[in-house]
Parts: structure tokens; sequence; C-alpha cells
């Protein structure tokens, strides 16, 4: 008897073939768009949303069609959280009813310093997550964004930021992760593996080179060399797509020397997706595609710009139909555009969707925050779904408190229990004050003042209040962040000298467009204080009261006068919801400082561009009157108890260009109380076929250690981590001397071992070795 070959099951790519074959071309493309809508507040009916750059789409014309993607349903106005999810799931139910193939929207939000919905945690900025060279906690709060959005039907976050800090001018400092791209990748892969565990799709931004643009600026034009772009911008994003597996990627809105980014082939599609292996989406920046036409000049029209944008390599238009509409309809028609062009995207589109479970012939539109609940009882679900529940803030607090960094201290940290505080500032009383531009109540919130901020978020007053319950604690803000104002500083002055102590809260306020002093489109010319902050400052130093300055802000600033006449100076970038009693706690001794510099201080205000990663010409020398070295280095942070570095030691003094060497250190802490050190390992390449950094972070490690407990480190380092982009464009591992520094910070290196590398030069390409692997023998 012969048995018959069962016939093989259908894949997900075969699902998908046989899917695109029964659309009609205006249904292909109705998958490689958005519709920006703003979920009904009573769980109604949606509304789309109206921008300066797009007209109000007509849903009745546009959802026969189909549709790709849903914008911000609960990021663009204020919604109770379970009405937000059911107008979401009327409306993919509406999507799926009237559309002639029945395929739901993904639904994306942004999540960049947590789930952009009202009520919803308000976690600490990027900025602050490099600070606290903790991946792991990262990881744990990413979850537990992700965990939040899927609950309530969102299918994709618009995260993490993997733009590397190369001017502190920049608005959007706040929204990276530093300013080194090995910090920023580990940082960054972290966030991308708890978000993608729960289901949702991470989007890396922004591919590439936003960080470098001119002077600082906002969009502005990106002239950077191929070793800068290959060697600083591109490994956060190999590093992740390595170790995160995201799912998608955003574009840049810049040009990288005169090409736009959203119509750049060699980056979206040669370097992406045949070098790399990436087979996600990849998005576009808001409205970036219509900036190809409107801003850059590169595209005559806007179907020529929609025509531009998929040869590159953009899969998908957000946040809303406009490019890809009648335009590249035209485009296509009249043959500037070959339809086998959507077909390839959509691919793309439609294999993700698969992945998510939306072809699934039992997809439900419910999601899981509401199974089993009567969806027609509006008021009896409103305010069920808490989407800031203690676990939740929990995480936010454990990383404001990893985040803070303690710059100097003259010994009056921890404060103790003084009789008096005068709590001076800006910021001292203002719960914005914690909060970066992407977080709800700061982006949308202010918008609508006829709802409350959502989430409970003490000031620093507050929590001061709170951790000193025997002092008499007096407050006064003697100026605000920017509006330059000094008749309030001689009332300051006076609370000053009444006071045992000082503690002086500057900083920023973050806002997009300039309605700020920090975030995007809020750039500053110089880094001063804003306002007459450092006005204040200087005279509370000259008032005789130690002064603890606190700063909130979401760039580095120079700090003048503070940085040899302030009591104690402790650094926190919008430490979100929970930072007032991480600073407290902080203060008081209850918290023992944890956090590294991510990005440096600079020593004065104008000498920027400047980072550590920096060749031997861009720092002090002899051949300029200006100063670049920082106040305080990149990875430098002070605690309450003692470390002391000893037996360093390497197990050879010659590898190959294809080996590994073991470096080991003995760190023990020699203080009266439990702490964390960041144990940084830096790459110094004396002699080299090309300009190198003078040093260069290669790995770190953060070590919790109790009074005189010893941690016997080892490391082992792979050669591939001394690659670089070499003189004919490939990246090469090359023979000769390396020195390689155990360091406190990138300008406190104690420990240094020499190590020859040996042999031919080496060249390696995307599957190199990006790590080194470490071992405490505890």
């Amino acid at each position: 008897m012969t048995m018959e070959k069962p016939a093989e099951a259908a894949t997900p790519t075969d699902d998908v073939a046989a899917l695109i074959a029964q659309l009609t071309l205006e249904e292909k493309i109705a998958q490689l768009y958005g519709i920006w809508v703003g979920a009904g507040a009573d769980g109604g009916e949606v509304a789309p949303h109206q921008h300066d750059f797009s007209a109000v789409v007509d849903l009745n014309e546009l959802l026969p069609l189909g549709l790709g993607q849903i914008t911000r349903p609960f990021g663009t106005a204020p919604v109770d959280p379970a009405l937000g999810a059911v107008s979401l799931l009327r409306l993919q139910r509406r999507i799926v009813a009237e559309s002639a193939h029945g395929i739901p929207a993904v639904a994306h939000e942004e999540c960049l310093a947590g789930f952009a919905a009202w009520g919803a945690t308000a976690y600490p900025v990027p900025v602050s997550w490099g600070a606290s060279f903790n991946p792991q906690l990262i990881e744990r709060m990413a979850r537990r964004i992700g965990e939040d959005m899927a609950s309530v039907g969102v299918h994709q976050g618009l995260a993490p930021v993997l733009d590397v800090v190369r001017d502190a001018r920049w608005g959007r400092v706040e929204e990276s992760i530093g300013e080194d791209p090995y910090l920023v990748g580990t940082i960054g892969a972290a966030y991308v593996r708890g978000i993608e565990a729960a289901g949702v799709v991470a989007t890396l931004k922004h591919f590439v080179g936003y960080s470098a643009s001119r002077a600082g600026r906002n969009l502005a034009p990106v002239s950077i060399g191929r070793r800068e772009l290959a060697d600083v911008l591109l490994p956060p994003f190999e590093m992740v797509l390595r170790d995160g597996h995201p799912r998608s990627l955003m574009n840049s809105y810049t040009d990288l020397d005169g090409i736009p980014t959203a119509a750049d082939r060699s980056l979206l599609t040669v370097l992406l997706r045949d070098e790399w292996g990436f087979d996600g989406t990849v998005v576009s920046d808001y409205f970036a595609i219509a900036f190809l036409h409107t801003l850059h000049g590169t595209a005559a029209d806007l179907g020529d710009a929609a025509a531009a944008a998929l040869r590159a390599g953009i899969d998908v238009e957000l946040p809303t139909v406009h490019t890809f509409a009648e335009p590249l309809l035209a485009a296509i028609r009249s043959g500037v555009l070959e339809e086998a062009v959507i077909d390839l995207a959509l691919t793309r589109v439609l294999r993700q969707k698969s992945e998510l479970g939306l072809l699934d012939p039992e997809w439900s539109a419910v999601p899981p925050a509401l199974a089993g609940r009567d969806l027609d009882d509006l008021e009896a679900l409103r305010g069920t779904i808490d989407l800031d529940p203690p676990v939740n803030r929990a995480i936010a607090r454990e990383i404001a408190e990893q985040g803070i960094i303690l710059l100097r201290n003259d010994g009056v940290l921890p404060l103790g229990a003084p009789a008096r505080i005068a709590v001076i500032g800006p910021t001292a009383d203002d719960p914005y004050a914690m909060l970066g531009g992407y977080s709800f109540p700061s982006h949308v919130g202010v918008k609508h003042p006829d709802w409350e901020i959502g989430i409970e978020i003490p000031t620093l007053l507050d929590a001061l209040t709170a951790e000193f319950p025997g002092s008499a604690v007096t407050s006064t803000p003697g100026t605000t962040v920017d509006g330059g104002e000094t008749d309030g500083i001689p009332a300051a002055i006076e609370a000053a000298k009444a006071a045992d102590v000082v503690v002086l809260a500057l900083g920023d306020r973050a806002g997009l467009f300039g309605r700020g002093t920090s975030g995007e489109g809020s750039d500053a010319e110089l880094l001063d204080l804003p306002g007459a902050q450092t006005a204040l400052l200087d005279a509370l130093l000259a008032a005789g009261t130690p002064v603890v300055v606190v700063l909130l802000s979401g760039r580095p600033y120079a700090l003048g006068n503070a940085v040899g006449e302030a009591a104690a100076i402790v650094q926190t970038f919008f430490p979100g919801e929970e930072g007032g009693p991480a600073i407290a706690g902080v203060l008081s001794g209850r918290v023992n400082p944890s956090g590294r510099l991510p990005v440096s201080v600079p020593a004065t205000s104008g000498a920027q561009p400047s980072t550590y990663l920096a060749a031997p010409l861009a720092r002090k020398n002899s051949v300029s009157n200006i100063d670049p070295s920082a106040a305080y280095p990149f990875g430098f942070g002070l605690s309450y108890t003692d470390f002391e570095w000893t037996d360093a030691e390497a197990e050879s003094t010659s590898i190959g260009t294809d080996g590994v060497v073991r470096l080991s250190v003995a760190i023990r802490n020699v203080g009266i109380r439990a702490g964390a050190e960041v144990v940084q390992v830096y790459l110094h390449d004396p002699v080299a076929s090309v300009v190198r950094p003078v040093e260069r972070l290669i790995s770190y490690r953060k070590v919790w250690l109790s009074p005189g407990e010893t941690a016997q480190l080892k490391v082992d380092i792979p050669a591939d981590l001394a690659s670089f982009t070499g003189v004919d464009g490939s990246r090469i591992v090359e023979p000769g001397a390396l020195s390689f520094g155990f360091g406190r910070s990138s300008g406190d290196i104690p420990l240094r071992l020499d190590v020859e590398l040996t042999g031919p030069v080496r060249r390696v390409g995307f599957d190199r070795a990006l790590h080194a692997s470490w071992s405490d023998g505890r």
C-alpha cells in the first residue's frame, strides 16, 4: 500500500502572497498608511486628527479600502483608558466590517518615557536610563510599558531613540540615552527586549544621523564623515538589531551630506536590509515623506516624494494618509513607480500583521483589559483600567534613584536632620519639572487644562517636606525657568539666610518647538542655565548658607561658580513621577546615589559641540584658546561610600587580531555603607591607520557591594571590540599596541593594561563580536 505524501501547510509568507493577489492597487496602498485619530472620550467614535500638514480624512471614504495603521488613539487627547480601549475596539471592528478583506489595523503609540496615555506611568526620560548604567532595570521597565499598551489594544511603540548625543545644545538630548554609542546600544537593546517580550513592536529611531545636526538645531542638515557615521552613529542600531530583535524602524528627518534619509536607498535598503538582514517594517517619521517635497526640495511634488520614499525602503507613511493617497496612485498610473515596489512594502507590512495575529481567522478586537467585560455599560467601565499600578511606580522609583548623579559633595550630604531647610528655585514646586517632553502630561495634557494631570507626581518640595518631617521647610521660587525675572531673588536670599541649608532646584521646562527649554525643537544657543537661574544661583552661593544644587533638566548645563562653591551638586534628568521622592531619598541618605553621567557636564557654556568621544585635536591643546574640557566627564558620579580598585591584570600581553584577552580587577567597598560602583572599561589605541578617539567605552558593569565586600571581576574582551572603519571604508581589526583602562569615568582611569594585537589586518562585519563577557567570582 502506497501512502500519499501529506500536503505541506501553508506558511505565513504563502498566506500573505495569496492575500496580496486578491487586493486592488488602491487596497494595497491603503495598507501602507495610517490615519491620525483621537479615541472618543465617551467611548464612542474616534475623531480624525487635523494637523497643519494634512486635511481631516473621511473615514466613510477610506475604510472600504482597508487601513494599515491607527495613529495614537490614546496619545492625541485625554481619554479614560477603558473608554479609549472601547473606542479603539469599535474602530477596529468597523475597519474589519467595512473593508472587503477584513484586515485589522496596527495601532501605534509613543512610549518614549512610558505609554503616552492619560493616567499611564511617567517614567524617567531615556537619558536617565543611560545614567542608571543598568540594562536589566530598563528591560523590566520596557516590559511593563509593553504590557500596558498591549492590554488596551496597542500593537506598536515608537521607541527607543538610538541617536548618540553629539551636541548638548540639541533639544532632544532628553530623549537620547547618552553620548556614547556602546551605552546607547546596550540600554537601547534592553528596552527593545522588554517591549518586544510583551508582544509589542519596538521601533528604532531615528535612522540615522539626526543628533549630529549642525549647531544642535532640530532637523538641521548633517555633514559628517563616513567614519563618524560608521563608528559612532550606526553602532547602536547594529547592536540593537542583533541583541534586541526589533520589528520596526523609523527614518530620520535630516539629510546626510545632501541626501534626505527618507529617500536614501543606500541606508534603508542596501545597508539595513541587504547587509544587516533586517526584515521588519520601516515607517516614516511623521510627515517625513512630504518633507522631501516641502522642506528638502528633492521631490517635484508629493507623488514624486512618495515614489522616492518607497524606492528607498520606507514601507508605511505616518502619521496619516497624505502622499500615499492620490499622489502615489497618480505616480504609479503614470509609470513613475512600478507596482512591484508597492508589493514589496506590502509583503513586509502584512507579514508583520500576520506575526501580530491580525490575520488569524479567530482574531478578536477585544483587548485583554476588556476581556469578559460588558462593553455597552461605559460608565461601569470608566476608571477600571489602571495604567499606573504600584508595580509600575516601584520600577519608576528604582530608575529615578539609580539615575541620580552626585557630582559634588563637600560633606554636607546626606543632610541628616537640619532644623531649617529653604527649598528655592523655579523647579522646586512644579510637578511638570519631573517630566520630559514626550510624557503625556507635558506632550498632550497641557493642551487640555480641564483635565486633571492623571497621575500622582510629588514635587521636590512635597517630597522634601515628607522626607524631613522634623525640619521647618520654607520655599520661594526666586525666578521662573526662562522668564528672566530677578525681582524674586532678594526674597530668596533672605530665605537662604534664615535656613541651615538651601536646596536650590534649577533646570528646564519640557516643551516642543520652543514652548519649553528642552525637548523636540527646543534647542539652546548656549549651555547657560535658562533665564535668570544663574543669577539666582550666584546670589545664593554668596548668601553664606550651604547650597545643595539639584538639577531637574533635559540636558547638561554649565554650572559656573557652583562647580567650586556649592556644598553639593545633584544632577537628575527629568526623573519621572517618582523623581521627587527619589531625590529626597538621596539628600537624606536613605538612597546611596549610584548614577553616572551619560553626557558630559560642560565647564563653559560655549565650548560646543564636544563630547568625551573625541580625537586628540578635539581636546585641550596649545593651538586653540578654547578649552572644551568638561567640568564633569562622561561616566562620572560620586557615592556615599568608597571603593578601592586593585590587582588589575591581563592574562596575556599579546593576542591575535582574532583573539580574546582576559582582564581582571578587584573592587572592594571600603566604606561603611552598601553601594554600587560602575566599572567602566575604556580602550585607547595609541597608533592607528586613521585618527581614533583618545578613549572609547567598550564595556561596563554595575557592581553592588556591601561594606567590606570584594568583587573579583574578570572580563573577556574580544579583539573585535578594537575594530574601526579603516582607510578604505571597511571595518578592520588592526595589529598594534592597545591600552585597556579600568575607569571610574572617562576622565578618571586609574588602572591600565597594555596588550599587543598581532597577526594580519582582519576585516569584520555585522556579525563581529560586540560585547565583552563578565564574571565576578561571587
